[in-house]
């Protein structure tokens, strides 16, 4: 009898899903990166408005609030596990 635990399959093309990963995990930080830059403009926009600022930055609470919603990052895990 072998002591050793069962080997995990490994994919066929191991270097090209570590890329395709590594691409996609740059891909979603970049959308977070736009988000950021997104909030600090609707901050400024805040800041210069004032009272106004409901109906001028209107445009970019949107976009932000949008953003929010797609722009996440996600794991290696998460990327592996639900294709």
């Amino acid at each position: 009898m072998s002591a050793l635990a069962p080997q995990a399959p490994v994919p066929t093309d191991f270097i090209g899903e570590k890329a395709a990963r590594a691409e996609k995990i740059r891909q979603s930080w970049i959308g977070v990166m736009e988000a950021r830059l997104v909030r600090e403009e609707l901050q400024k926009c805040w800041r210069t408005e004032g009272v106004n600022h409901y109906e001028q930055c209107h445009h970019l609470t949107a976009k932000y609030l949008d953003m929010l919603k797609t722009n996440k990052v996600q794991g290696y895990k998460v990327l592996d596990f639900n294709p």
